[in-house]
């Protein structure tokens, strides 16, 4: 009843008095929001491929990231995962990189990558299988659990929401109460929000064994008091929203 879901409203409200919240005011939203025990800095790169390249594309990247980037110590970073995605862009591969050191580990290897020849000659090859590439560079929500690798079969969901400016604070002040509800199934990956790139965008990464049971784990979090409550409060907050469902590529440490 309009009664029962008023009083609930109102419990909510009580309870978010006695939550730690962020204050706004007082230092820039990467400051407030980031895990302050690391510097690490992500990057997340979106590359369309031609549909015909799509298997020679993750041959290459699977002979190429793994040994020059992700193997190699001399290099400040470390792939995260690979991605196809299956529901949702087709013929996409998603890349997820971290730089322990953040902004000057991410110069380092660049410029450490303009010299490698073998990395560029790969890019060179590359660049004739894609349609287009965007990327976006990206920091961890504080509360969010640490991307780490996995064993599979699974199954990934990347979703996607733009903000409306000004609002990440609230955002991440609702998610910090509400994640507690997703942790179960050990289904949360990773939540992030772009610094360079489309701004006031948030990512959140969930892994599945499949379908039916992402849907079942979405479904069993509307029976927790408080869930109903932080999509209240953060569906306004959004301008458009995405999903994409995503299988691993074989050098993907999250499986």
């Amino acid at each position: 009843s309009s009664r029962g879901y008023s009083a609930q409203n109102d419990r909510g409200w009580f309870r978010s008095l006695f939550v730690h919240k962020v204050d706004p005011r007082k230092d820039a939203h990467s400051n407030l929001l980031a895990k302050k025990e690391t510097s690490n800095l992500y990057k997340m790169q979106f590359h369309n491929v031609k549909p015909e390249c799509l298997d020679a594309y993750n041959s290459l990247a699977e002979e190429v990231l793994i040994p020059t980037l992700h193997s190699d110590k001399d290099y400040p970073c470390d792939l995260v995962g690979s991605w196809n995605t299956w529901y949702g862009e087709q013929d996409q591969a998603v890349h997820l990189w971290r730089f322990s050191g953040g902004y000057p580990a991410l110069m380092e290897c660049a410029e450490k990558l303009k010299r490698n020849k073998i990395y560029m000659e790969f890019r060179t090859e590359r660049s004739k299988m894609l349609v287009s590439r965007r990327n976006q560079l990206l920091q961890e929500f504080s509360f969010w659990n640490e991307p780490l690798p996995r064993e599979g079969p699974n199954i990934y969901e990347l979703r996607t929401y733009k903000l409306k400016p000004g609002t990440m604070i609230e955002w991440g002040n609702n998610w910090a109460r509400a994640i507690k509800f997703r942790q179960e199934n050990n289904e949360a990956v990773g939540g992030f929000f772009t610094q360079i790139g489309d701004l006031y965008v948030v990512h959140h990464l969930w892994a599945y064994r499949d379908l039916q049971t992402r849907e079942e784990t979405r479904t069993a979090a509307w029976s927790k008091p408080g869930w109903d409550e932080n999509v209240y409060y953060t569906v306004p907050l959004v301008r458009s929203m995405e999903s994409r469902i995503m299988i691993p590529l074989k050098i993907s440490p999250l499986q």
